[in-house]
């Protein structure tokens, strides 16, 4: 497995030799401690950075460089926490991939492509001269030129989208030159070997290069876009949470593993199948299922990136080290600013903090120097120079994230300090008003109310079938548990104006309910719940509103026996309509405190209520014939027939059969004129 991160000796080779068996058990117990250290080296890290509100990352990258063995000597430098470590960045770029809004990329991709490729190549080019200025050979200039056009997509759309500029347009245009210059990768990897005359540079040898990588991006691509969501298909019917958890580290491990079998890299296998899931309807789920590994892996890599800090050999280098430093954030930052207001005619405050945001080196370099080292292009000191001034870059840029719309009044209007205005120029989206938690016969109905009032939703559901058919009807559904935070983020939970939630598990709605709580606090969260006896939980977790099953069949079959027996409508509606606004307290009450004299009052109300005219005896009558005011205590408002609806209908109006009268009255009175017109039984 290639390696992510630069060796600098074998730590097994300073070990004692250990004898399989019985003395197995040491090395295992070993790397276990060194796993253990790390983490905790990790947590301490963004506990104290998180205490004085600064980036994380930061933090993994200074306590790992403090506390490694070029610093306090504290942790140990291992190659297998450093191959561990990979995995992090396999997790986070495979998380970006499916992330990757796509649609929005082709429609942008001759912007993506003029500032990444311009990027790219005059950061190669400037680098490469500077370099051979300095006395480096030409082939390890350029590797050094590509090693600095490179930046870091983890450090960069962490913070923007923390700061909740991810969609400001400094945000959108930082994040297509990350994706032009992680896809930069292959063709960088595939010249190594002719920098360093393993392969003759002539054309054919080159064509054949790209011709074996292209070839293999091509069977990644129909393997992740067409094989495995066949699959998928058919594996989430078993409907099995486990089951997917493993589904999805294996894809994101074994798209990083076969890549690189077929001679592309674990980085770039495991954003290449993140891309092709991407538009897939189990994107959410998988992200979901990797985003809690992929934290802490990520921090496991930071902090080994940290640990590759060695500070004899960087005080020993120190002026090539302030050099890199020096040079190579300011003149990144140029060459952003440049590309975006000559060739993109963008305005100078966006070029400033685009330039700013992209002005170190990143993960993907750590890839490119590892390769370039074995292929012999970079020498010890060289990379202990790259290392180390990478390293200050990295920690660096949340500072110059922080800084940037401060600079932005000398470069060309007033500064936009607060995350506020940043949001401000983010380009309009239409945020789904309603989110709707499974998609069931209920979340059905809410959805066809919602298009048919033109009110913009989401939906999840865990059922693949019914994602399926929703998806061929054109339905904004995808496939998901919505127990994940990540996943409810992800559908907009937080711009959401209401959170309806109807699935059938009584424990999910009500983790459900929690985590909406906690991310969406202005929402209503209307929750549906098959048991009386899980509303109160429910309304503590959260939720604005609880909708009973047990109670709404018991107000539906009220309602039925009501009508049967002669009960008006409204006022079966009435009590009904009250039960609810009261939380459904009258039928929560102990038997013992019966509510029949409240259910008494509300049927004693006038209420109003349509009444058919059967055939019978009474049909052909006027209503002043009939003395239905006298007789019966009701009043007629209207009358509807063939011809129309007349209302406040004079004595003479004749009552045909087939016809409906709008009459109001008491429960009594009303039964009496159903009575009447011969309609009661």
């Amino acid at each position: 497995m290639a390696r992510i991160l630069p060796e600098r000796g074998d730590a097994r080779a300073r070990r004692p030799a250990v004898r399989r068996g019985y003395g197995s058990g040491v090395t295992e117990s070993h790397f276990l401690a060194e796993l253990l250290l790390a983490l905790a080296i990790a947590a301490v890290g963004v506990a104290l950075f998180e205490r004085v509100r600064l980036p994380p990352i930061a933090g993994f990258l200074l306590m790992g460089a403090l506390l490694g063995p070029g610093g306090l000597a504290l942790a140990p430098r291992s190659a297998e926490v450093r191959r561990l470590a990979e995995f992090g960045v396999v997790f986070l770029l495979f998380e970006i991939g499916l992330e990757l809004p796509f649609e929005a990329l082709r429609r942008r991709w001759r912007t993506t492509v003029a500032a990444g490729g311009l990027q790219v190549a005059l950061t190669i080019g400037a680098v490469s001269v500077g370099a051979i200025a300095l006395g480096l050979r030409p082939a390890s200039a350029v590797v050094m030129g590509g090693l600095v056009a490179m930046s870091s997509t983890a450090l960069v759309m962490r913070l923007l989208s923390e700061a909740g500029e991810a969609d400001a347009p400094h945000g959108q245009l930082s994040f297509g030159v990350l994706i032009f210059q992680d896809l930069c990768i292959v063709p960088l990897l595939v010249a190594l070997p002719m920098l360093s005359g393993a392969v003759p540079p002539q054309p054919g040898a080159i064509a054949l290069a790209l011709g074996k990588a292209a070839a293999a991006l091509s069977v990644l691509f129909v393997a992740t876009g067409y094989a495995v969501p066949w699959a998928l298909d058919r594996l989430v019917r078993v409907r099995s949470r486990e089951l997917f958890s493993l589904i999805a580290f294996l894809l994101a491990v074994g798209s990083a593993v076969g890549a690189e079998e077929m001679g592309l890299t674990l980085a770039v296998g495991a954003f290449s199948a993140g891309v092709m899931l991407g538009s897939s309807p189990y994107a959410h789920q998988l992200t979901a299922e990797l985003v809690p590994l992929r934290g802490v892996l990520l921090g496991v890599f930071f902090t080994a990136v940290g640990m590759l800090f060695d500070a004899r050999a960087a005080a020993h280098l120190w002026p090539a080290v302030l050099l890199y430093v020096v040079a190579v954030v300011p003149l990144k930052a140029a060459i952003v600013f440049s590309v975006v207001t000559v060739a993109l005619r963008g305005s100078p405050r966006v070029a400033t903090l685009t330039g700013l945001a992209l002005a170190q080196t990143g993960e993907f370099s750590f890839v490119l120097s590892n390769r370039a080292s074995a292929a012999g292009l970079l020498d010890a000191g060289l990379q202990q120079v790259f290392v180390t001034g990478s390293i200050a870059s990295l920690v660096a840029t949340p500072f110059l994230i922080q800084l940037a719309p401060w600079l932005t009044r000398w470069v060309g209007g007033p500064a936009l300090a607060t995350t506020r205005s940043a949001r401000a120029h983010a380009p309009a989206r239409e945020a789904p008003r309603v989110v709707l938690i499974g998609f069931g016969l209920t979340g059905r109905t809410i959805a066809g109310v919602l298009r048919a009032a033109k009110i913009p939703y989401s939906a999840v559901d865990a059922n693949p079938q019914n994602v399926q058919r929703a998806q061929r009807r054109g339905e904004s559904v995808v496939y998901g548990d919505a127990t994940h935070p990540t996943l409810l983020r992800r559908l907009g939970v937080e711009d959401a104006r209401v959170v309806a939630i109807a699935i059938s598990d009584p424990l999910a709605t009500r983790g459900v309910v929690s985590h909406l709580h906690d991310l969406a606090p202005q929402a209503q969260i209307i929750a549906r719940t098959r048991y009386v006896a899980d509303s109160d939980e429910l309304y503590g977790a959260g939720a604005s509103a609880v909708v009973a099953e047990e109670f709404e069949a018991t107000l539906d079959m009220m309602s039925a026996v009501g009508r049967a027996a002669g009960v008006p409508d409204g006022a079966l509606a009435r009590v009904a309509d009250q039960l609810r606004e009261e939380g459904y307290e009258a039928l929560r009450a102990p038997a013992t405190l019966l509510a029949d004299p409240w259910f008494a009052d509300l049927l004693a109300e006038v209420s109003s209520e349509w009444v058919s005219v059967p055939e019978g005896p009474e049909a052909g009558h006027s209503i002043g014939e009939l003395a239905v005011r006298t007789r019966t205590g009701a009043s007629i408002l209207a009358v509807e027939s063939a011809e129309g609806t007349q209302v406040n209908p004079a004595p003479e109006r004749e009552l045909a059969a087939g016809d409906r009268v709008l009459a109001i009255g008491s429960t009594e009175a009303l039964a009496k004129l159903r009575a009447l017109l011969g309609g009661a039984p």
